[in-house]
């Protein structure tokens, strides 16, 4: 089972390193890994995606607590928080394609961030789902680069996680 886990860390230099030197040191991996400062600049929120049933995500969390520059985990459940990943695609294209490249964008209300005259740099977001969809639609046209964020996720209302 896949978990969601949003870690609340003291903005310093090293935090990230010895977070994820926890994961390693206990041999699990991590899916996916955001991190980016909060409103507030002295803290940053580190999602991660981890995989583990409940007694495996519960270890983690303890095992982070522990750690001193860490300030909160939540275990952000699906159907309680709001989930997105980003994603820009650079696609081969030319006079030939561009209209239909540009019709999936529009289908998957992405957008164009740059044209070039053998290329489209696509930005799109979504679940994983999305964003997968739209490369397999995309392919056939010739994918040059793809970078994807990995999730990001808030709790839904007004709860804080």
């Amino acid at each position: 089972m896949r978990h969601t886990l949003a870690v609340l860390v003291e903005n310093k230099f090293g935090v990230l390193s010895r977070v994820a030197g926890l994961f390693a040191r206990r041999g699990y991996n991590i899916d996916s890994l955001a991190v980016g400062v909060t409103e507030d600049p002295n803290v940053s929120r580190m999602t991660l995606v981890v995989r583990g049933d409940d007694h495996v995500v519960e270890q983690v969390s303890k095992q982070l607590n522990k750690l001193i520059d860490v300030i909160r985990v939540t275990d952000l459940g699906a159907d309680e928080s709001v989930e997105r990943e980003l994603a820009l695609i650079k696609v081969k294209s030319d006079k030939d394609t561009r209209a239909e490249i540009i019709q999936i964008v529009d289908i998957f209300r992405a957008r164009i961030v740059d044209v070039a005259s053998k290329s489209i740099t696509i930005e799109v977001t979504g679940d994983e789902e999305k964003i997968a969809a739209i490369e397999k639609l995309l392919k056939p046209f010739g994918i040059k680069e793809l970078v994807r964020t990995g999730r990001i996720a808030l709790t839904r209302g007004s709860k804080s996680s």
